[in-house]
């Protein structure tokens, strides 16, 4: 289910985003069997991450619900109308800002920019399962050779 899109024009006002979200649109919690927040997003948000952790950990347990967060990385440092957002941290502080927040909400991240995928827990999980059925496939196949040296 779907329940709005927020945008913080002229800012990255993250806090007032989930304060509206949790507080107006999942007061009916108990009507949904599940539910989740994504932020989409170009850059940090101009709280610092220990106080939007904070408070994602606390919302999210009391409701049951996770904050995902997909990352775009640009190129330029200043948004299409040249407005310098409050707060600035390279691609890879604000990356490691929202693992952070997105850890303490139990969601996922995924971090990915005009030259592709950087990183996404999906596909971490994913190539995981692939390593683990690529490692019981190899020891299968000793075994069977093993068995058929024994027979």
């Amino acid at each position: 289910r779907w329940v709005l899109s927020l945008q913080c024009k002229g800012s990255r006002n993250l806090m007032s985003a989930l304060r509206r979200a949790v507080e107006v649109d999942f007061k009916d919690k108990d009507k949904h069997k599940s539910q989740g927040l994504y932020l989409l997003t170009t850059g940090i948000p101009d709280q610092e991450t220990d106080t939007i952790s904070a408070y994602v950990s606390e919302v999210c347990r009391g409701f049951d619900l996770q904050l995902h967060v997909c990352l775009f990385s640009v190129m330029e440092d200043v948004d299409s109308n040249r407005i310098i957002p409050a707060r600035y941290a390279n691609p890879t502080e604000t990356a490691v800002a929202f693992k952070e927040i997105v850890q303490a909400a139990n969601g996922r991240f995924h971090w990915f920019g005009e030259a592709g995928i950087f990183e996404s827990d999906d596909i971490t999980v994913i190539v995981s399962e692939m390593e683990k059925a690529n490692n019981y496939s190899q020891k299968c196949a000793f075994l069977a050779e093993s068995l058929r040296q024994h027979s």
